[in-house]
């Protein structure tokens, strides 16, 4: 190691070091973003929730959702024509900083909702296809400082929980008085809005919420609003929930050693620095440290030719079972090498493996395999024989395209 790459390393090291020192050593500042991700310790983050999950849905059995809605409730939906109805009962649950539900889990929620269960959303806004569908409108009033919500039952709850930070002046503008049930509302300033309704669709109902914050770890820690929520979740009926967690967590998370160092400010800055010094250290070393390597031909395959011409002798004598056998035994060994599956036994196990690793039609494999099998039990084979074998295992290794590319 020659003394200008000692110093580059020394140089990287050094500076890695006072990077993760000032990093260390400054006031980490909080941050505000609102991801509603349940793995989040951040203030607008769903951690506190998941672990208190259980005190807040009591004796309810809860069930995370891992795909879209969609794929989950068709996946339980009883497609029997005495039937037709879905296997599940319960609530849809979710908690987002916006409507991020795909349009065809939004029409299977509906449908969901419309076979007697129930569906809890609390978002800032809602998809225009669920207001269609409900018939109500979401507006925004702009207020100064903070809102108080309530519950419009004073019964369950009569006290007025403040929200500041994060909130929205989001509230339902309108929607059918004769149909929809005010659950709840918010206050800022001296005006008065609806947040929180029950609408009821086909057999079942939506409660639909517009301060998801009130979830978050910022306000469930916050002197006493988690009652709010508490207070906002015994609505919901009885009986199993089906959660679904924003898209944060249905994506993953990435197990990469990578997704740890670039989560960590530090060692993210660290991890720059040293791919910069590696690039510079590679411009300034890319001269040639040897002479250039000439470029030998390679020997030519004579192999196919010798084939070609093995091939003709045997087709002008006429000697067709020879060449159909010496087809075989090649066509297996291909499937050998090129895809691993075993010729051993020629059964039905046998074509479902070629089918799955050539892409072939089923029925083309078939006939290859009853041809071989009827070669190879009579061994009498005519100059049609030979052609209909050839065509067959030619279809399935693609021996013509492999001659276009060559």
């Amino acid at each position: 190691m020659n003394r200008t790459i000692k110093i580059y390393i020394i140089f990287l090291v050094a500076m890695m070091a006072l990077i993760v020192f000032v990093d260390a050593n400054r006031p980490r500042p909080i941050n505000w973003t609102p991801s509603f991700d349940i793995n989040s310790k951040i203030p607008f983050g769903l951690k506190v929730f998941d672990q208190e999950k259980g005190h807040l849905f009591k004796k309810d059995s809860l069930a995370q959702i891992r795909v879209t809605p969609y794929e989950f409730f068709d996946a339980h939906y009883d497609f029997d024509t005495l039937i037709n109805t879905y296997k599940i009962k319960g609530t849809f649950f979710s908690i987002d900083h916006y409507y991020t539900i795909d349009e065809s889990s939004t029409d299977e929620i509906l449908y969901f909702v419309s076979h007697g269960n129930d569906a809890f959303l609390s978002m800032n806004s809602f998809s225009e296809k669920l207001q269609d569908s409900l018939k109500f409108q979401i507006d925004n009033h702009f207020f100064k400082d903070r809102i108080e919500v309530f519950l419009a039952n004073k019964k369950i709850d009569e006290k007025e929980y403040q929200m500041k930070m994060g909130v929205s002046g989001n509230h339902f503008s309108s929607f059918d008085t004769l149909k929809t049930s005010v659950i709840g509302y918010q206050k800022a300033e001296d005006s008065t809005f609806v947040n929180f309704v029950k609408i009821p669709y086909g057999q079942g109902n939506f409660y639909l919420h517009t301060q998801p914050f009130a979830f978050t770890n910022y306000y469930l820690l916050k002197d006493r609003n988690y009652q709010y929520a508490e207070k906002v979740l015994s609505y919901l009926p009885k009986g199993a929930v089906y959660w679904y967690p924003n898209k944060t967590y249905n994506n993953g998370v990435s197990n990469s050693p990578m997704r740890f160092i670039l989560s960590n400010e530090g060692l993210k800055w660290a991890w720059y620095v040293f791919l910069i010094g590696m690039i510079i250290f590679m411009i300034f070393n890319a001269k040639r440290k040897q002479r250039i390597i000439p470029i030998i031909k390679p020997l030519e395959n004579t192999t196919v030719d010798f084939t070609k011409t093995i091939g003709n002798l045997y087709f002008q004598e006429g000697n067709h079972d020879t060449i159909m056998e010496k087809k075989i035994i090649f066509f297996l060994e291909k499937l050998r090498q090129d895809y691993l599956i075993d010729t051993q036994k020629l059964d039905d196990d046998f074509i479902k493996k070629v089918h799955q690793k050539t892409g072939k039609d089923i029925a083309l494999i078939e006939k290859a395999v009853m041809l071989i099998k009827r070669q190879r039990k009579t061994f009498k084979s005519t100059e049609n024989d030979l052609i209909e074998l050839n065509g067959v295992l030619e279809k399935i290794l693609d021996f013509n395209s492999n001659r276009t590319r060559m």
